[in-house]
């Protein structure tokens, strides 16, 4: 089997397991999959997106896979090209998100000879994938690979990325041979239906016993968790990227809330992955009180037997534990989150200025389609600020590994992959980080992205953390601001212009509301600054602001 019929053959095998979309770097060595593929998206069988950087590649791949809930390859020619998806498949790999890496290669017997643009790269994810296959060049890749797809989807655990290394010898272009392979026998196998959850109702509020538990909806806990809290009149602390932040149950600026509680509560009942919150995290780490993580099936962001908490896989057997909320239980909660939240919004119209809560209120607000959050302070601001009464379409983030790298391209693959418009709130270094993710070649689709930068300048997370504190400034003050604070005056007009992306700068609350509630039509940047001198100081009035109320 030639290099063409090979590729032809992987790509045959893609469509047969329902990948629609693949994204190409450019590259020589994975030329037959780069022509076997653009022969597929002609026939209409494959959705292609070209990207020049390979670490936007694999991060517009990821989104892409968030985005359509299917899995999603990413194609790469051989040598450092490969290294580059590094922080990509480690994201996918926590986060268990179907990354399929096609990674070019030489032929074997070029490999330790020398040769331009040749390495070990079979197995250079290690852990970090389900399943690294090496396809030596000539051979057929069909029963390989859709294994690895399977791997990759989840049949045999939790999904996440893999690797498909393919040999490829010369010659790498096709000749006039008639055209493409027509995929196997039958149509595309439909992607694998989710596991069921367990419904067994072994409990009910009628029966359970009365504790003063607390449901935590962390990352990815789906509306599960907000119906479960309701229907057990249970409070609500759920992260923005839990997606469960709405309803009856849900308490707004709950970490602000949680020293008043916390020597009160019994139980903790934990969907989904938290990430956000020390106060949260203090509170999971208590052995003094029975904590429950719902794990109906295996999950990718941690390794059996590494987790504290009672590990339950059915939703009969989490009702029994949890109990219902005593009388006045939920209702005190919800009194406290509403006199934080009115305290909050007071606190904030007294700010002469814009500030990072101000903007994360007026994003949340205002965000009718999907929402992006940005790693550092962006999503805690909206963890703070967001309220239940409402809730973008589906809110996202890269909490697999919690990294600044590849967010906007990750945002342009979710806006691609449904087509629905997204809004994506990152601060300024992550925005320059994947600024490459700006860069679209021509007549490659334009997502309906617009992108709000927060620009402080620098870091303003470490001036909230211990690095910000007055005796840790007082005697490393200058190496604090420059290996922290990392400052800069790097020109984000120019630079979105540069990518011919348009800019608009907002300075006033007015200006903010009134861009935000314009649809979202193609790309954008609107950035907003502010001052991260100040950033410190305004958390811990806020919070005496908050405590303060809740003495009233």
């Amino acid at each position: 089997m030639n290099s063409i019929q090979s590729a032809r053959t992987v790509v045959a095998v893609l469509s047969a397991h329902s990948v629609t979309d693949v994204v190409v770097a450019p590259g020589s060595r994975s030329a037959p999959l780069a022509y076997a593929l653009a022969e597929a998206a002609e026939r209409g069988e494959i959705r292609l997106h070209v990207r020049v950087d390979e670490r936007v590649a694999g991060f517009t791949a990821l989104g892409l896979a968030l985005g359509s809930e299917r899995p999603v390859a990413v194609v790469t020619t051989s040598g450092t090209a490969v290294g580059e998806l590094l922080p990509a498949v480690m994201e996918a790999n926590h986060a268990g998100v179907p990354l399929v890496v096609l990674s070019a290669d030489r032929p074997a017997e070029l490999r330790g000879t020398g040769a331009n643009q040749t390495t070990r790269q079979a197995g250079l994810f290690g852990e970090h994938v389900r399943a690294a296959v090496d396809i030596p060049a000539g051979s057929d890749p069909e029963t390989v690979l859709a294994a690895a797809l399977a791997q990759a989807q989840g049949n045999s655990g939790p999904a996440g990325p893999v690797q498909v290394n393919l040999g490829f010898r010369d010659p790498l272009v096709p000749s006039d041979d008639g055209g493409a392979r027509v995929p196997a026998a039958g149509s595309r196998q439909p992607f694998p239906e989710p596991v069921a959850e367990g419904t067994t109702t072994t409990a009910s509020p009628a029966s359970a016993k009365p504790s003063r538990t607390v449901v935590i909806a962390g990352h990815g806990a789906g509306e599960i968790a907000a119906v479960f809290a309701q229907h057990l009149r249970l409070p609500l602390l759920a992260e923005p990227s839990s997606n469960a932040r709405f309803g009856s149950s849900a308490i707004g600026a709950y970490r602000l809330l949680l020293d008043r509680f916390a020597p009160r509560i019994e139980r903790v009942v934990v969907f989904g992955r938290p990430t956000l919150s020390r106060p949260v995290a203090a509170l999971l780490a208590r052995t003094d009180i029975e904590r429950a993580l719902y794990a109906p099936e295996s999950q990718a962001w941690f390794e059996e037997g590494r987790r504290s908490e009672q590990l339950i896989d059915t939703l009969g057997g989490l009702l029994a534990f949890a109990g219902t909320g005593p009388d006045g239980w939920l209702e005190e909660w919800r009194e406290a989150g509403a006199r934080a939240e009115a305290a909050l919004q007071l606190h904030l119209a007294q700010e002469p200025g814009l500030t990072g809560l101000h903007v994360a209120d007026a994003v949340w607000e205002n965000t009718t389609g999907n929402l992006v959050l940005g790693s550092s302070n962006p999503i805690r601001d909206v963890d703070l600020m967001a309220s239940g009464d409402w809730h973008p379409l589906e809110v996202y983030a890269n909490r697999g590994l919690a990294g600044i790298d590849g967010t906007i391209s990750t945002a342009s693959g979710i806006a691609l992959a449904a087509g629905i418009p997204t809004r994506l709130l990152l601060g300024d270094l992550t925005f320059l980080h994947d600024a490459g993710g700006l860069l679209l070649g021509l007549g490659e689709q334009e997502p309906d992205l617009q992108i709000v930068v927060l620009n402080d300048s620098g870091g303003g997370i470490f001036g909230l953390l211990e690095h910000g504190e007055p005796a840790t400034l007082e005697r490393y003050g200058p190496a604090v601001e420059r290996l922290f604070g990392t400052p800069h005056a790097a020109d984000l007009a120019a630079l979105a212009a540069g990518y011919g992306v348009p800019h608009r700068m907002v300075a006033t609350v007015h200006e903010l509301d009134a861009v935000l509630e314009a649809p979202v039509r193609g790309r954008s940047v609107v950035e907003v600054r502010t001052d991260r001198n100040g950033l410190r100081n305004l958390h811990a009035q806020v919070r005496s602001a908050v405590l303060a109320a809740m003495e009233r």
